[in-house]
């Protein structure tokens, strides 16, 4: 990601029309700007100085700024012409329809929705709302073959930007609601306000359900770490500010762990690129209370330095809070491999991987019954590999291979506790033809699906290549979102001047094809503690075979932390009551909000119902 940035006023649809009338205005009544002559001691009167000078004085410093920001789009424009993206976008159409009539629904699922978003998808949480957030940059380009967002820049056209998506209100723009985040002021020479740039940021869930982002790009020297510290609130959809961070971060993870506290790891520190910290935070600090109400929210609290340190040579290593109550550490070097006691505040080294180096590749805690997880699968990162690797026990073992090896992938659990991979790429942007070839090699396109004994098989292909800043989650009524690639998106935008960046991708496993689901019909309302009974209502109790919790995902750079799959004990049926025990202890689920699935002897699940894990 650099660039330039495009409007920041592209807040809807009406306001980018405003501004397109503008610059069509300007095309029609200003001349090209002639080139300035050298040597020049000050801009001649037919000079882009001087014209950039003119408009400011008839139109304002802001509304002038924004009128050659819509110049440089155009040029973006003139240089991809919308003819090219449009019939990108219908080979890959084609491509797909060829690809998946050799599957069957009911057997490995299908891609059932493709749809614009406002937003290129780079980090995205599945709220307990039923919302999902996702969050970005703002483009600076409309030309794909040059970076879409601010990396390398300066001043406020270095912004981030994020929307709520409502699938209750289906694909169109309507669903959408911008949210974006607070406006500051960077240490970055220019101290221009602007909304945050917390894009490349690290996340995590509190117990009540906000997410916690910290980090971000201050730019320049190929981007920089921001100290940055958010909350966002789902249930008021807003943003709140914290304390910054006593390092800056970008391209850091984070984690909740039994404590609901985030230990927050790694990033490029505000030095630039190739400067990752090996500082490791806690927020919030020891001496502010765990956020755990709805209404508990968190502004101006500090994080802590912890003790101990992560020098991991990367960043974006996969964290994971396992049922031992340790923090893991899977850095993508194989000799990065570290065990964190978040109590004690001290590191253990734990064997090397035995692949060599990994590049952004995807990694899961294996669901394990009743009890938290206590194995780590690691896969993808590396096009040459097709091995997964499984950390159980402090050893590694190497398992049953995918059908070939790729980068930039995203690997969920389902509600059956199956495997799903969905995105890749041959390379961070390259999909066997180059990144922009409408011909991209239709297997990176393919999910694929791991079985309870471990098999991996190809499903069928989503709609665009994504690899580098692709997503993708598990929704609370089974179906899997998909999105990110911000290159790809725009290279394939069927209208590069509408204020629609982005796109989704809707998937629908098998298990959505193989019959009528059963029915979740009421879940306490209140919290519920560790290792307690509470009871269920369905309409259909004689089709439950099982009760499971699946933790929400929120995630970016294929790194997903929060992912969680539990098994809940089925107690006793009375009726159409059912009855469930909660997981044993906070190590072996974190308190927080939790999707609840009931599911039938095919593993046929219910729509999930909300609720809250953990009692303060």
């Amino acid at each position: 990601m650099s660039g330039s940035s495009l409007p920041r006023a592209r807040r809807s649809a009406a306001m980018a029309a405003w501004l397109v009338g503008c610059a069509l205005t300007l095309a029609a009544v200003t001349p090209n700007p002639a080139p300035t002559p050298a040597p020049a001691p000050a801009p001649g009167p037919g000079s882009a100085s001087a014209s950039a000078s003119d408009e400011a004085a008839v139109l304002g410093r802001e509304h002038a700024r924004e009128h050659a920001r819509l110049r440089d789009a155009a040029k973006g424009a003139q240089g991809y012409p919308q003819s090219k993206r449009t019939a990108s976008l219908a080979a890959h159409r084609a491509s797909q329809e060829r690809t998946n009539r050799a599957f069957a629904a009911a057997e490995s699922g299908r891609f059932a929705a493709y749809f614009p978003s406002p937003d290129f998808g780079v980090h995205v949480a599945q709220l307990p709302t039923g919302k999902v957030l996702l969050f970005s940059f703002e483009r600076v380009e409309a030309d794909p073959t040059k970076e879409t967002g601010p990396t390398g820049t300066v001043g406020r056209t270095n912004a981030g930007r994020g929307y709520l998506w409502d699938p209750a209100k289906g694909t169109g723009a309507a669903a959408f609601t911008k949210v974006s985040p607070p406006v500051v002021l960077m240490p970055d020479g220019h101290y221009a306000p602007r909304p945050a740039p917390f894009f490349c940021a690290g996340h995590a869930y509190l117990p009540n359900g906000m997410v916690g982002v910290f980090g971000g790009n201050v730019g320049g020297k190929g981007g920089s770490g921001a100290k940055l510290s958010f909350v966002f609130d789902p249930w008021t959809e807003t943003w709140f500010r914290n304390r910054d961070m006593s390092v800056g971060r970008w391209y850091p993870t984070a984690v909740t762990g039994a404590d609901g506290r985030q230990i927050i790891m790694s990033g490029q520190s505000e030095r630039g690129t190739g400067t990752p910290t090996p500082v490791v935070e806690r927020f919030p600090a020891l001496r502010h209370p765990v956020p755990w109400r709805p209404f508990d929210i968190p502004v101006g609290l500090s994080a802590e330095r912890l003790r101990t340190d992560a020098p991991f040579r990367n960043d974006y290593p996969h964290l994971f809070s396992l049922r031992d109550g340790m923090v893991y550490g899977l850095g993508r070097d194989a000799d990065q491999q570290w065990r964190f006691d978040p109590v004690r505040e001290v590191r253990t080294d734990l064997p090397r991987r035995p692949a060599d180096f990994r590049g952004y590749g995807s990694a899961v805690p294996l669901p394990a019954g009743f009890r938290g997880p206590d194995s780590v699968l690691v896969l993808g990162g590396d096009p040459h590999d097709p091995f997964t690797y499984r950390l159980s026990g402090g050893r590694w073992t190497t398992e049953r291979p995918r059908a070939f090896g790729r980068t930039q992938d995203d690997t969920l659990i389902l509600p059956d506790a199956t495997l799903l991979t969905v995105n890749g790429a041959l390379d961070t942007r390259d999909y066997g033809h180059g990144p922009f070839n409408p011909l991209a090699d239709p297997k990176y396109r393919q999910v694929e699906l791991r079985d309870a004994r471990g098999n991996w098989r190809l499903g069928p292909a989503q709609r665009l290549p994504r690899g580098y800043h692709s997503n993708a989650l598990v929704m609370p009524d089974g179906r899997v979102m998909v999105t990110g690639d911000e290159l790809q998106q725009i290279a394939n935008d069927p209208d590069i001047d509408d204020a629609m960046d982005g796109s989704i991708e809707l998937y629908e496993p098998a298990y959505l094809h193989r019959g009528a689901r059963p029915a979740l019909d009421r879940v306490p309302a209140g919290e519920l503690g560790h290792d307690r009974a509470f009871e269920v209502t369905s309409s259909t109790p004689g089709d439950v075979a099982r009760a499971v919790l699946l933790a929400p995902s929120t995630v970016t750079h294929s790194v997903n932390t929060s992912q969680r799959h539990l098994e809940l004990r089925i107690t006793g049926r009375r009726g159409g009551t059912i009855g469930l025990r909660t997981p044993p202890s906070p190590a072996d689920a974190p308190p927080g909000y939790y999707m609840l699935f009931l599911l039938d002897g095919k593993g046929v699940p219910s729509v999930a119902r909300w609720v809250k894990l953990g009692v303060r």
